[in-house]
């Protein structure tokens, strides 16, 4: 398992944070990496979306937690040629109310179980991109809040 978080406080109230990062369609606005998403079912807990990344792939993801306006959890799976050769890759959105300079304090948690030991030490070389990709993400949300 390999897992990479980074914060950062937004200028907004939790309710106008949580209206963008719990919304599909938004993603690609503010996740990087993400090229398009759209919802393939439900809503909440459980929902199943569509996921295109910037280079061309495309993975489902189920909604595994879910907590209004607080937390937003989803899972991406690859699987390869067996059962042991699947990846899955979890995404969280953590939100808090920050008491002491108002607005809300954005946590992004990405954990990842790499296909094997050598897709492993692969991710672990390229965990700088994934934390220069949370912060790029971190940017965007807190720009997008600002707006409204």
């Amino acid at each position: 398992m390999i897992l990479v978080e980074r914060s950062a406080h937004v200028m907004a109230p939790i309710e106008v944070v949580w209206n963008v990062v719990q919304r599909a369609e938004q993603l690609p606005a503010w996740l990087a990496g993400v090229r398009q998403a759209e919802v393939l079912s439900g809503e909440g807990f459980g929902r199943r979306q569509l996921v295109q990344a910037g280079r061309g792939s495309a993975c489902e993801a189920e909604v595994i937690a879910y907590q209004e306006p607080t937390l937003i959890g989803w899972r991406e799976r690859a699987k390869g040629a067996g059962a042991r050769a699947e990846a899955r890759t979890e995404i969280y959105v953590q939100l808090t109310t920050d008491e002491e300079q108002g607005g809300s304090i954005v946590r992004l948690i990405v954990v990842r179980w790499p296909a094997g030991p050598v897709k492993a030490a692969l991710l672990r070389l390229g965990m700088r991109r994934v934390g220069a990709d949370l912060e790029e993400s971190l940017a965007r949300l807190t720009d997008l809040a600002a707006v409204g």
